[in-house]
């Protein structure tokens, strides 16, 4: 009987098929794809890895700019408690162990367990134990496992990009958030002053009204012009609430303590670096996104290998040591022991064009990959340009605005004389006061959609010095 097991064992391990494929057509990449296949093959890997100093990412240096503590100390909030870097963070645990158990296939496995039972034959019955340990490895003669744990490290190193990517989206978001936070405290304070003369100019008319210099017709568009603004007043307040409650969820605070949150004065708020007019194309290239584009695209090429790779045969070996006795004590003796070895040779016959199908598929993955490579670098190029030109464009309207806003405070200073004089009266010099402030508003709102600018210009070079 025992005989009989270790040859069905020996029978089962050097099983063979040598029929070739049913994989007829032929489907080739483009030159372009093969070439691309070709350069990937002899470029020298180069392995991502985690960065052990997540600040190394938002590159803290670059929002000292600022000149702002408390920017600052959100910006560090954030990477330390935002839940989505924390979700990234996973992912590339995530995938590591991924990688890990695929590498796990290139080496040879051990199995071993233990099966007492009961039986007999004919007249004969009897307790036994049996203790079989199997051995079994795949020969990667073609390096099919190899190269399948090398598709499962690209996507491995884009998840490390991806977290990169996170880092330096959050910190923009922070940026965004507090900024436009900043702009919004100096809008309301604006908008309060607006608030305050319109309501005098009200009242001036109201009393004009009563004694008939003033119609009732411009009393209503006065009174109407106050409710506005305090109408537009309560819209600013809504707003900035709102971006406070976003600012604590990217630091991973609760909304409940928006009240805590300081900010500096948006007087005193300021960028000290500089923008440059061009940027070299080694910045696009450094981007994360660029790279998990170009990874991607490896592990395409890779898939395309491995499908060609499952056509070919696959060599297996494997042993077995049993040990089978009626007798638990006896059970590790020579005289109970079986042991077998051997190898395949397994090569699929027939499999519906499976195969075949697979590798079309592969192919037309890679053929995908090329394109979005090909549009990552051209939407690189574009968000860098559109950055630049958004800095540059907005600095020009900031200084004819400012232009603006000094012939206004001349002319307010103009009619301040007047009043004083007695040649002008009280309302006209809240109107002009008013269109002072609105002028102010102005210059404000876009001084800080300047400080935008430079955060999305951060963002678009991926936080790198240049």
């Amino acid at each position: 009987m025992k005989k009989l097991l270790s040859l069905a064992i020996l029978l089962s391990l050097g099983m063979s098929y040598t029929v070739p494929v049913f994989a007829s057509g032929k489907t080739v990449l483009s030159a372009g794809a093969e070439q691309n296949i070709d350069k990937k093959k002899k470029k020298k890997e180069e392995k991502i890895k985690p960065a052990k100093n997540k600040y190394d990412y938002i590159n803290l240096a670059w929002w000292a700019q600022f000149n702002d503590e408390y920017l600052n100390d959100y910006i560090i909030k954030a990477v330390e408690n935002n839940k989505d870097l924390k979700m990234a963070t996973l992912t590339i645990d995530e995938y590591y162990q991924n990688v890990t158990m695929q590498r796990a296939g290139e080496l040879p496995q051990l199995q071993a367990g233990f099966m007492p039972g009961y039986g007999g034959m004919m007249d004969h019955e009897a307790g036994s134990f049996l203790l079989p340990i199997i051995a079994s490895y795949e020969l990667d003669l073609f390096g099919k496992n190899h190269n399948k744990t090398t598709a499962i490290r690209k996507l491995y190193e884009s998840s490390i990009l991806d977290e990169q990517a996170a880092y330096i989206s959050i910190a923009s978001s922070v940026g965004s958030v507090y900024i436009n936070i900043v702009k919004l405290d100096a809008m309301i304070d604006l908008q309060e002053d607006i608030v305050k003369l319109r309501k005098e100019i009200f009242e001036i008319m109201s009393i004009s009204n009563a004694e008939g210099i003033v119609s009732t017709s411009d009393l209503v568009k006065a009174n109407q012009s106050y409710i506005s603004g305090v109408t537009d007043l309560t819209d600013l307040k809504k707003e900035r609430t709102k971006l406070l409650h976003q600012l604590a969820v990217l630091t991973g605070d609760s909304p409940n303590n928006i009240e805590e949150y300081k900010r500096i004065d948006y007087s005193e708020l300021a960028f000290s670096g500089k923008i440059p007019e061009f940027v070299s194309s080694d910045v696009i290239m450094k981007r994360p996104d660029y790279i998990k584009a170009e990874k991607m695209l490896e592990k395409a090429g890779i898939d395309v290998r491995v499908a060609r790779k499952e056509m070919l045969p696959s060599l297996n070996l494997g042993g077995l040591l049993l040990f089978n006795s009626t007798n638990l004590g006896s059970l590790f003796t020579t005289s109970n022991m079986l042991w077998g070895f051997g190898g395949g040779i397994i090569q699929p016959l027939f499999m519906g064009g499976k195969l075949r199908a697979n590798l079309k598929a592969k192919k037309l993955a890679y053929e995908k990959s090329l394109k979005n490579y090909e549009k990552t670098n051209l939407t690189s190029m574009q968000e860098v340009n559109d950055s630049l030109v958004s800095v540059n464009m907005d600095k020009e309207k900031l200084a004819k605005q400012k232009k603006i806003q000094e012939l206004e405070q001349q002319d307010f200073e103009l009619s301040k004389c007047k009043y004083a004089e007695g040649t002008i009266a009280k309302l006209d010099l809240n109107q002009m006061e008013e269109n002072l402030l609105s002028v102010n508003k102005m210059v404000y709102a876009s001084e800080f959609d300047c400080m935008i600018d430079y955060i999305s210009f951060y963002k678009a070079i991926a936080a790198q010095n240049i």
